[in-house]
């Protein structure tokens, strides 16, 4: 099998990219900043609601995929399969698919992350659950508590950093992925940057990434900074006075 990884197109396209690259400074179209800062806001609410509606469908499924609160295995089983199959396609496909649904607009792009960090959540979830401490767990049983105080007073308390700690890197991560669902007519900023590669404004399309590179590293940065907080917070609580 040849894949021509490195050959004669390569080749020949690295003129055409080094062409590409000069048109693209300096940045320009800053006349258009404010509709672009709109849509930047657009793909980053996006990213946040479709990151919400993913994390509150994923907290039952994580709990109905983990081993020690679905002890039918058959059950369990299914919850599992069903959570891989909302996570084997891609974002950009469930975006093709809502855009035919509901048409083109913010509400594709939200649905489509929402699916996918449905089932991407619900197996973090699960493994958070399933590597519990059960000293806890045992000790609120032994003090007649029910299996929902059980899970409230013993499981919770444990879990609930690692959960949230992830529900904030699927949002950082979903950012970015937000910004390609545009292309595909989810609306945001990768509609912007989409139409300008489209006509070939190779300086105004350099702008629009360069406020999606500051926009995503704010993020990161602000994702990172709490996802270590709520780690630290909850090392602390599980940590024996």
């Amino acid at each position: 099998m040849r894949f021509d990884l490195i050959g004669a197109k390569f080749a020949a396209g690295l003129p055409k990219l080094a062409d590409a690259a000069s048109m693209m400074v300096p940045p320009r179209g800053w006349q258009h900043l404010p509709e672009w800062l709109n849509a930047l806001a657009e793909t980053i609410a996006m990213a946040f609601m479709g990151t919400l509606l993913g994390a509150i469908a994923a907290v039952p499924l994580g709990f109905a995929c983990a081993r020690n609160t679905l002890p039918l295995r058959a059950l369990q089983f299914g919850f599992r399969r069903f959570a891989d199959s909302l996570r084997s396609l891609d974002h950009l496909i469930w975006a093709i698919v809502f855009v035919r649904a509901v048409g083109l607009g913010p509400l594709a792009g939200i649905m489509a992350i929402a699916v996918v960090d449905a089932g991407t959540l619900a197996k973090l979830y699960s493994e958070a659950i399933e590597n519990v401490d059960r000293r806890p767990l045992e000790g609120a049983r032994s003090t007649g508590a029910s299996e929902p105080e059980t899970i409230r007073w013993g499981l919770l308390p444990q879990v609930l950093p690692n959960m949230l700690a992830s529900t904030l890197y699927m949002w950082e991560s979903n950012t970015r992925s937000a910004t390609i669902l545009g292309i595909v007519g989810a609306g945001g900023i990768g509609y912007q940057l989409s139409d300008r590669l489209r006509v070939y404004d190779w300086g105004e399309a350099s702008t629009i990434i360069l406020l999606i590179l500051i926009a995503v590293y704010a993020i990161d940065l602000i994702s990172a900074r709490l996802r270590r907080a709520l780690i630290r917070g909850g090392e602390s609580a599980a940590r024996p006075i």
